[in-house]
């Protein structure tokens, strides 16, 4: 199974960027997620987004700046980013939960079953 992400690059501190994703539409899936994993670091969650009700959740890093959002007519996900610091470098990963396992809107690694290669987002200051 491939997730397709895409939208990365280099940009300024201050600059906006939008991520896109595009889950395979024979994936049932509950929700889909954007994860980050800079330098040295683990992967940590950015936002997820149930699929059926829109139900979101946000790291703390990404309230107020980013914005996740689904098209179910183009079976995408995006995420908006805006005010982007240097902090924010790191690649993101797309990935995709079949179904709720612990909370209703999934935010851990282990909740999720398929991941896309990830795009890499470079902010310099």
């Amino acid at each position: 199974v491939q997730l397709q992400a895409s939208g990365g690059g280099l940009v300024q501190a201050g600059d906006s960027l939008r991520l896109s994703c595009a889950p395979p539409r024979t994936l049932g899936f509950y929700a889909v997620g954007w994860f980050r994993q800079a330098p040295g670091k683990e992967r940590d969650v950015v936002a997820t987004i149930t699929w059926r009700n829109g139900r979101t959740y946000y790291a703390d890093s990404a309230k107020g700046r980013f914005t996740i959002s689904r098209d179910a007519a183009e079976n995408a996900v995006y995420l908006r980013m805006n005010s982007l610091k240097p902090e924010d470098t790191a690649v993101y990963y797309c990935a995709v939960a079949t179904r709720q396992t612990v909370w209703t809107i999934p935010r851990t690694p282990n909740e999720f079953d398929y991941w896309g290669q990830g795009t890499l987002v470079t902010v310099s200051s």
